[in-house]
């Protein structure tokens, strides 16, 4: 019987790492599905662009595993049973069933709307394309002069105004920060950030708490009602439920704890990348959510379950942070490099190089994501008839 792979979700981590192991691991012996919701590969890193009016690539699936043998599901996964080593999925048929014996659980995270009155109703946000496209319809309706609010102040929040107020500069667009604008960045970066919020037009709030949404406006903690014709919500990201449900050892905040080779360290079948992961990179600190996370993780986790079906040796992959790229409109940014400690660097990358930097890295994971084989040898490896317990221990230093 063959040894079935179960990958969930097919983001940056997910569909790079099915990829993989499809071209690594002898279909003879394995046989590798793909379980995601929509049909095509989402770039999540330019869902903002799209919100705001412009063309986003979005290779099909199908394309991305043509020639790979991988099956293609696509549904919603709705629980996963670790015990029974099986996932529910929900689709138009009606769901199911899929047994697994090694799973790939990278699902990635979506908007964390706070438990704030009303944001959940009435924000839009950009964590998914379909909220991304509903974001884009309503700012099509929206007349001159009309507001924009973007409550958050992290990557996402700076990105969205910033591109909304290039793209639509009728509109008039407010970043809510909840502290200072840019307080990650160095001193030279938040200056960049600022001069570039002035010349589009952006109205900074700083040091202002949202406490509800509305409709129409938005409630704060100081009193202060702020009127808004669409507002929209990053503040924060979360994991969904379904691997705190499982009962696989997570954190409080739902993502499956792993060991350094992105294994759960309650169940040695299961293993995480991408955002469902709380790894822990080379600097003893936990790897934040980003694209950069999901693929230092998916390649960790491929190592692994390469290394331990075939009981070979498993290759360690830096897991390592070190900066943030920030896209201000299509001809500006910020690339910020971070020490060990995650503190920002005195020197900062500013203006039309990092924007075209920045653009250049996005072009680079999409085509590594839609040609995950690219560069790997053809020649496949059989399976061990019994994971050798040596490779549990062989692990790179």
């Amino acid at each position: 019987m063959k040894h079935r792979i179960v990958v969930l979700g097919a983001g940056y981590a997910g569909a790079y790492a099915a990829g993989n192991l499809a071209r690594r691991l002898s279909p003879a012996d394995t046989e590798i599905t793909v379980v995601n919701a929509e049909p095509d590969f989402v770039q999540r890193l330019r869902l903002h662009q799209l919100a705001a009016g412009r063309p986003i690539e979005a290779p099909r699936l199908a394309d991305v595993f043509a020639g790979t043998a991988i099956r293609l599901r696509l549904a919603r996964v709705t629980a996963v049973d670790p015990e029974r080593r099986t996932v529910t999925v929900a689709d138009a048929e009606g769901g199911g069933e899929i047994g697994y014996d090694t799973l790939l659980h990278a699902l990635g995270s979506h908007v964390a709307d706070g438990g704030v009155p009303g944001a959940a109703e009435h924000a839009f946000e950009v964590a998914g394309r379909p909220s991304a496209l509903r974001l884009r319809e309503r700012l099509d309706r929206l007349g001159e002069g009309a507001r924009v609010l973007v409550v958050g102040d992290g990557l996402t929040g700076i990105e969205t105004a910033t591109e909304i107020a290039e793209c639509r500069p009728g509109l008039s667009v407010t970043l809510v920060a909840r502290g200072e604008l840019g307080a990650r960045l160095s001193a030279g970066a938040r200056g960049h950030l600022r001069r570039a919020c002035d010349r589009l037009g952006v109205t900074v709030l700083e040091h202002t708490c949202v406490q509800a949404v509305e409709a129409a406006r938005v409630l704060c903690a100081d009193g202060t009602a702020l009127a808004s014709d669409a507002t929209v919500w990053t503040a924060g990201f979360a994991v969904g439920p379904i691997a705190a449900a499982s009962g696989l050892e997570v954190t409080g905040d739902g993502r499956i704890v792993v060991d350094r080779t992105m294994r759960s360290v309650s169940h040695p079948e299961v293993y995480a990348a991408g955002d469902s992961a709380y790894a822990l990179g080379d600097n003893g600190r936990p790897l934040p959510m980003s694209c950069a996370s999901a693929g230092y993780t998916g390649r960790q986790a491929t190592n692994a379950i390469v290394g331990r079906l075939t009981g070979r040796r498993i290759p360690t992959t830096r897991l390592e942070y070190v900066g943030n790229h920030i896209s201000l409109g299509r001809r500006d940014g910020i690339l910020q490099t971070v020490d060990d400690e995650g503190q920002a660097k005195p020197a900062y990358v500013g203006g039309r190089k990092a924007a075209r930097i920045k653009a250049g890295i996005l072009a680079m994971s999409l085509w590594a994501t839609s040609h995950p084989t690219f560069g790997l040898p053809r020649r496949t490896h059989r399976l061990a008839a019994v994971p050798h317990a040596s490779a549990e221990r062989r692990v790179a230093a």
